[in-house]
């Protein structure tokens, strides 16, 4: 016989006789009622999720968090899967480094500069790292601020291959960005603007969108995992700060060389355009379309603009259900470590 709480939906009651199932809930405990025994079976964890806008400070908590758990991160930003794109992407490899250890790190430096990653591949990936670091009896800790890659993997998205259509692509060569909006428009409603960042990207976006029209197909299967997901709470003025100073403390370090080198090896322009931010900017200020003071000002305005529209996707993933923990950016790294070890161990 089985009881399931409704309300509890990570709770399940089971009495005398009926096996556990230790592939799902592998916390089992056992409370005596006279002769009578019941089975408590607790849903454990299987992933730590680190998120939060960019200059939040989530690589160095969660790489701190790992070298606790002993495990290792897998990133979850959308840019940092390119090499060769380290200063204007903000990998900072050196956080990865926690008392003298280097924390494993997986997707990172995984794609060539030019390349069109997507997330129907980012699954693929994270699915490899993610059964490589279980299979070692380790919980892997999930860290970046790409809102639909972390949902990608955290909702279990069943998606497929879109293979690229010529004819389209043609038929919508020229068309302004107000004009591939509109067309955009009529596929679905459009919850935030990320698609229409760059022509290509809205092209890109309606392609997806027509061949899912006119293909269905099977979808991939992709397991459920359960994550504890902690989101890092910074202060609004702080965090646009901490961009501030952090943009011209990239300037400073070689980011407009990094773009330049990038561009001399022949990566077309708008192929970086289309990579947003940094590298659009950048990119604009080396084709001489902006001047250096114009490219810095608009550049930082986006950054704010983005990390603003990170939070409003992460408060979007509440709303659809998800349940973020958040942690104030401004605790010590030691004190956030603790708090996430307090709350798997209260699992």
């Amino acid at each position: 016989m089985k009881v399931s709480l409704h309300d509890c939906p990570q709770l399940l009651l089971y009495l005398q006789g009926v096996d556990v199932p230790r592939t799902k809930y592998e916390q089992v405990s056992v409370l005596t009622f006279g002769s009578h025994y019941l089975y408590i079976a607790m849903k454990t964890y299987q992933l730590v999720t680190i998120l939060g806008p960019t200059a939040s400070g989530k690589t160095t908590f969660a790489a701190a968090l790992a070298e606790r758990l002993d495990t290792e991160i897998i990133s979850a930003d959308s840019r940092q899967i390119y090499r060769q794109m380290d200063i204007g992407t903000g990998k900072d490899l050196e956080d990865y480094i926690v008392n003298g250890k280097k924390i494993p790190y997986h997707l990172i430096d995984i794609a060539e500069a030019g390349y069109k990653y997507n997330v129907f591949e980012y699954q693929r990936d994270f699915l490899i790292a993610y059964n490589y670091i279980r299979k070692r009896g380790k919980m892997p800790v999930l860290c970046g601020g790409t809102g639909l890659y972390l949902e990608s993997v955290l909702r279990s998205y069943k998606l497929v291959p879109v293979p690229e259509n010529k004819e389209l692509r043609q038929s919508l060569a020229g068309k302004t960005i107000n004009e591939l909006e509109e067309i955009l428009k009529s596929y679905k409603t459009l919850h935030n603007r990320t698609d229409l960042d760059t022509v290509k990207r809205a092209i890109r976006a309606i392609e997806i969108e027509e061949y899912n029209r006119n293909n269905p197909v099977a979808e991939r299967n992709f397991p459920e995992i359960n994550s504890l997901i902690v989101g890092v709470d910074i202060d609004r003025e702080l965090r646009r700060k901490r961009i501030t100073n952090r943009l011209h403390q990239r300037l400073s370090e070689g980011m407009v060389e990094e773009v330049k080198v990038l561009l001399d090896r022949g990566i077309k322009p708008e192929d970086l355009i289309y990579y947003g931010l940094e590298y659009k900017y950048l990119t604009l200020y080396l084709t001489g379309v902006l001047s250096f003071d114009e490219m810095v000002s608009q550049l930082e305005i986006a950054i704010h603009q983005f990390a603003k529209r990170q939070m409003t996707w992460f408060r979007g993933m509440e709303r659809r259900g998800f349940k973020i923990n958040w942690i104030d950016a401004q605790l010590s790294t030691t004190e956030k470590v603790d708090k996430v070890l307090e709350w798997i161990n209260n699992r």
